[in-house]
């Protein structure tokens, strides 16, 4: 692809070099950022957010990105020392995710480094840059922030090395970390560090965490009742502990007034201090509204195109937040379950701001967010929500108080096509078809549902929408928090309905998840007939793999669900993985013997002819016990 970025001048973005720094006539920066990632100075990088958020402020940020970990480490140096704090953030992705596969093996690319090169970051990235800082600069502050130190605050089971890991703060030797969205916090920290106080004596900033070396050194907050976790030792050897201690964690993380936990590791005591409440539509709006160059830096010109920035540089993020509560996402372990959503205004200044872009195409790849469609919903009566430590607002059932009007979603679509300079704006976010479909009736209609659907299928989508059942089978359903398959069948049913009526060819692409908690070689083989039955050869698939903070993270470990401490089956070995994932693919000739053999032990031929015979029509469903049951 053609490089059409802008000749914006070097200062337009944040100095990642000691001549731009020169350039601006800097002797220092008030804040260096570490990142994992390449410089993309746009609003869907932390790092570009949290640089032009500490720029707001009136502090001199210059950013470090992907420094050399394996020389002289020069690349440490050469920016000097901050007058305040270092901050690091491993990325926008966990390093250890970034660079394996769910098999363990390692990846070749890194769609965060120019040319889509891997190497440029090393393993447990936070915790390498912050020991180097403190080796270097052992008097400088150093501040955690990003996914990778927000799904590790606490002790977490860790997939790579197969143990259970400390919190961060712990093998990091950082000062403080920052959990979540970061822009209020660190508003604070700075308000706080600019009037001399020291970061050991920040202790009550809300969505932050520390590591006090004595217990006798702490001090509890009148604010903030607290909860004490089973102990580091104790949950090394216990997992019905640490399963009980998830299930605190992930309840207090999604509450809008919640507790500060606290756990003994060894002889230090970890301390996470409560969110902050939901950013308000101005506080979100103030973020987004920064002068974002939307574009990599310029120092990449020659080593080729970020794959990550080339994917989102033409879409718009319109809230964060989910309150789907999937079992296997981190959304709400780190950005919550409340929905932040942006004005209306703040969205299309930016839709308008990014035709001005030279190459914009016109075509806008998506306007949406960690969810399609959860702008500006959320709960009728705030009380209410104060009060709830549901981690779901749609699962078991959509909750009462729920505001799921998607009414705001549809005007949103329609003045974004009428900005001159836009020809076409996509839906390429997830839909949540049970927040459309599980519904009664009655608030089908009165949320718009039907009109959002005609809306998205008419005229946002390129003839592939994607959505993501995850499984067919109702147990592991459960265990995913995720609804009924049945609601996916109903969804396309209305989808192709629709685009039959328009005369549109339109194709309903379903998302997969093998190996998930609860998930048995007879859920696999009953999702390949159930699949097939709707004329599926599956794509769009993937194993499970377990990341921190999780609840199904917390079930692979522990074999144990938190909420029932019922114990949970999970396909640990990588021949089971194996297995379970080739049924997704029944159709290739390779998978076809081990197939035929593995079905045999359910003992029923119906299962066998329906999956590898010639006809796709199969008239029941397996239990697990391998028989046959009628669907009512």
């Amino acid at each position: 692809m053609k490089d059409q970025r802008p000749l914006l001048p070097i200062t337009a973005w944040l100095p990642s070099t000691r001549e731009e720094m020169d350039r601006l006539g800097w002797d220092e920066a008030d804040v260096i950022i570490v990142t994992g990632d390449a410089y993309v100075d746009h609003p869907s990088f932390g790092h570009a957010v949290i640089g032009r958020v500490l720029e707001k402020l009136g502090l001199r940020v210059a950013i470090l990105p992907q420094p050399n970990w394996r020389d002289d480490l020069r690349d440490f140096k050469k920016l000097g020392i901050p007058r305040l704090f270092f901050g690091i953030s491993a990325g926008c992705m966990d390093s250890m995710i970034n660079h394996y596969t769910a098999a363990r093996r390692k990846r070749s690319d890194d769609a965060y480094t120019p040319g889509g090169l891997a190497g440029f970051r090393p393993d447990y990235a936070t915790i390498v840059y912050s020991s180097i800082l403190k080796q270097l600069f052992p008097d400088v502050p150093v501040l955690l922030g990003g996914i990778e130190a927000s799904l590790r605050r606490f002790t977490h089971y860790d997939y790579w090395s197969d143990s259970l890991m400390k919190p961060i703060l712990c093998d990091s030797g950082a000062d403080m970390l920052v959990y979540g969205m970061g822009e209020n916090p660190l508003r604070e920290i700075v308000r706080l560090v600019r009037k001399g106080v020291p970061f050991s004596n920040i202790v009550n900033v809300p969505q932050t965490a520390f590591l006090l070396p004595e217990r006798t050194a702490y001090k509890a907050e009148k604010m903030w009742s607290d909860i004490e976790l089973a102990p580091y030792d104790v949950v090394m050897h216990d997992k019905k502990a640490h399963a009980a201690n998830f299930r605190i964690i992930e309840e207090q993380s999604n509450r809008w007034e919640a507790k500060r936990l606290l756990q003994q590791v060894n002889s230090a005591l970890l301390v996470v201090n409560p969110p902050y409440p939901p950013m308000t539509t101005s506080e979100i709006d103030a973020s987004f509204d920064l002068p974002y160059t939307r574009m990599p830096h310029p120092r990449y010109k020659k080593r080729g195109e970020i794959p990550a920035w080339n994917m989102i540089r033409n879409s718009v993020n319109i809230h964060r937040g989910c309150f789907g509560g999937c079992a296997f996402c981190t959304i709400s372990a780190h950005q919550g379950k409340f929905v932040s959503s942006r004005s209306e205004k703040s969205i299309l200044e930016e839709i308008t701001a990014l035709t001005q872009v030279p190459g914009f195409s016109g075509v806008i790849t998506d306007l949406g967010g960690p969810s399609a469609n959860m702008y500006r919903m959320g709960g009728a009566d705030k009380e209410l929500c104060k009060k709830c430590h549901r981690p779901s607002c749609i699962f078991p059932s959509i909750c009462p108080n729920l505001d799921a009007d998607h009414g705001p979603l549809i005007s949103l679509y329609v003045k974004s096509e009428q900005i001159p300079g836009v020809n076409k704006v996509f839906i390429g976010s997830g839909i949540r078809y049970d927040l459309l479909l599980a519904q009664k009736p009655d608030k089908q209609r009165k949320n718009k549902v039907n009109a959002y659907l005609e809306q998205v299928i008419t005229k946002h989508v390129s003839g592939r929408l994607k959505v993501a059942p995850e499984h067919t089978s109702d147990k592991v359903l459960k265990l995913m928090r995720k609804p009924s398959f049945r609601l996916f069948v109903e969804f396309k049913r209305k989808a192709d309905s629709i685009a039959r009526k328009h005369g549109i060819n339109q194709q309903v692409i379903p998302y997969f998840i093998s190996s998930h908690p609860g998930c048995e070689l007879i859920d696999m083989a009953n999702l390949a007939i159930e699949t097939k039955k709707l004329g599926y050869r599956l794509e769009q698939v993937q194993d499970f793999t377990p990341t921190p903070l999780t609840l199904a993270t917390e079930m692979y470990y522990t074999g144990l669900n938190p909420y029932t401490m019922n114990k949970v089956y999970t396909a640990v070995n990588q021949d089971d993985k194996l297995a379970q994932r080739r049924f997704f693919f029944w159709y290739q000739d390779e998978n076809r013997t081990f197939i035929r053999k593995a079905l045999v032990r359910f003992s029923d031929e119906s299962l066998r002819q329906g999956l590898l015979g010639t006809s796709p029509k199969v008239s029941g469903r397996l239990t697990e016990s391998g028989k046959k049951r009628n669907r009512s």
